[in-house]
């Protein structure tokens, strides 16, 4: 593997290095918090700096906050940097902006010519001036995905005289993450389905999150494969861990980062050596990447550098391993949880996972699923008076729709359609917990509100951050796992996460969502319908008023 010293990869851009075939790597810098004294000698820029300058470093990727704590914009460290804006990526997160900030964000991006996005949900947010703050997550990843991908092909708006317009495109290379480093089935699947879910969506490129098990980074390609989309760049994530940040992740404090307890117990050894591990740790990074090279990534991503000669000595440690040794680090590096799902049967023979061999097991759980205690009464009466007044065109939906129509026609509701919203309001929230939003996504998610369930109201599947089929916030289960064995039972987990991404429209919050359905005025009404945004840029004086 001596050529990955001599890629030649500088003075490329990120999107021509994920096509070159050279397998390129990339760096993670993170942002800080507060004001440098001197911004031009901050760590995070010189350290960008440094990066850039480096032959052998394909690009950097900047942070939005990670953890959750606040702290400097990616773009910020990004404007030092002009002259090699086709070398990096800026992350953009949901968890501090509305769709508005997002856009706007967005549009400062495009005018400063930085194209490439890895377009992520974000993880909760944990500490911030008086306490901690409520996450925003008025979009997700997907829709934040649908919204970049709108602009790339011209956003549609309607302009101050009324009439639609269309905006100058962008060029985004948006990305999405992945995480393959799930414990169980109900986890796993949904995340490969989301992933599904955003490359129909606009998302151009995959990232994996953070694991120990090269097993696990090669399902993310058969998976695609097996859908017919092995032609998507996928970038492998690996983080050079110490003997801190093992126990970090090792706990669960860092959403979607996972180190098991055979892990665990290597790195305490090696980490209570002389070096502290540093040795151990290097070479265990480049053997990641020597897998990842192996197994046909795109590209690898390095974080939890410090310095940028520490690059340097992971590169000089991958060169010198001979063109196979991979598949020895393969079958080495497989640091699987207890029981662990995997969706792809074992290869005894190579130790990787068999692309042609799905799970026999989950297969024949899809054929017999058993019994799972969340198909409830409850949930089937659901699923019995959807299909009854609902489904469109069906049962009485025409009916209700004609009743509705004739309602909104009059100037003030009637008392039986205000009789009607209080049963609606008073029995979703008994059985549901209902926050009367007003755009219902409760068949969406298998009649588990989202907006009550989800810390980040996720509408279009999960997070990365769950851990053991928990939130990452531990303090209930996965919305989307308990979502995932509902469907199972009735044999619909494979259209789950299917159909246009759910952006959930907040005009519509304390209004009757049955109204909102019959009345076509929700994300439930059919594509064609759905009209552009109304231009707010475009206003005149007092729109903010």
């Amino acid at each position: 593997m001596s050529d990955n010293s001599s890629t030649g990869v500088q003075n490329r851009g990120f999107r021509a290095l994920l096509e070159s075939q050279a397998f390129p790597c990339g760096v993670e810098v993170v942002s800080t918090r507060g004001i440098p004294v001197d911004p031009n000698a901050a760590a995070p820029v010189a350290f960008a700096r440094e990066l850039l300058s480096q032959p052998e470093v394909g690009w950097i990727s900047i942070t939005d906050s990670p953890g959750g704590t606040p702290m400097l914009p990616p773009d910020w460290i990004a404007s030092f940097t002009p002259e090699d804006r086709d070398r990096i990526v800026i992350h953009m997160t949901c968890k501090d902006m509305n769709r508005s900030g997002l856009e706007s964000f967005a549009w400062r991006l495009a005018a400063e010519g930085f194209w490439n996005i890895l377009a992520l949900t974000g993880d909760y947010p944990v500490t911030g001036f008086g306490g901690r703050p409520q996450g925003v997550f008025d979009l997700d990843s997907v829709s934040l995905i649908s919204l970049l991908k709108a602009m790339n092909d011209g956003l549609e708006v309607i302009s101050r005289g009324g009439k639609p317009e269309r905006l100058t495109p962008t060029r985004f290379f948006i990305g999405c993450a992945v995480s393959p480093f799930k414990r169980y089935e109900r986890e796993l699947v949904p995340q490969y389905f989301k992933l599904i879910r955003k490359i129909a969506t606009g998302a151009q490129w995959v990232i994996t999150q953070l694991g120990y098990d090269m097993r696990k980074y090669h399902e993310v390609k058969l998976f695609l494969a097996a859908r017919g989309m092995p032609h998507i760049p996928i970038i492998g994530n690996v983080y050079l861990l110490t003997r801190t940040i093992a126990r970090l992740f090792h706990t669960g404090k860092l959403p979607g980062c996972v180190v098991s307890e055979e892990l665990m117990a290597l790195c305490d050894k090696y980490g209570a050596g002389p070096d502290r591990g540093r040795k151990f740790f290097i070479e265990l990074a480049a053997k990641q990447l020597a897998v990842l090279k192996g197994l046909g990534f795109s590209a690898g991503y390095l974080g939890g550098l410090n310095k940028p000669e520490t690059f340097g000595e992971i590169m000089g440690q991958l060169a010198t391993f001979a063109e196979d040794d991979w598949k020895l680090f393969l079958r080495e590096i497989q640091f699987a949880l207890p029981d662990e799902f995997f969706f792809f049967e074992h290869d005894p023979e190579t130790g990787m996972s068999s692309p042609d061999r799905i799970n026999r097991q989950y297969l024949e759980s899809l054929k017999r699923p058993g019994r799972s205690r969340h198909v409830t009464l409850g949930y089937r009466l659901s699923r019995l008076v959807h299909r009854l007044l609902f489904t469109r065109d069906r049962g009485l939906w025409g009916f209700a729709r004609r009743l509705y129509a004739r309602w909104a026609k009059k100037p003030q509701p009637p008392i039986t359609a205000r009789t009607l919203y209080k049963i609606e309001q008073f029995s979703k929230f008994m059985m549901y917990g209902c926050q009367d939003c007003g755009d219902c996504s409760l068949p969406d998610c298998a009649y588990v509100c989202p907006k009550r369930w989800c810390s980040k109201c996720g509408r279009n599947g999960p997070c990365g951050g769950s851990a053991d089929g928990r939130c990452e916030l531990q303090d209930k289960e996965c919305l989307w796992a308990i979502v995932y064995e509902r469907l199972k039972a009735y044999g619909e987990t494979e259209s789950m996460l299917q159909g246009p991404p759910v952006v959930y429209n907040a005009e519509l919050a304390h209004t009757s969502s049955w109204a909102n359905t019959y009345l076509d005025r929700d994300h439930h009404r059919p594509r064609e319908s759905h009209p552009p945004d109304k231009d707010q840029t475009q206003q005149g004086p007092g729109a903010n008023g």
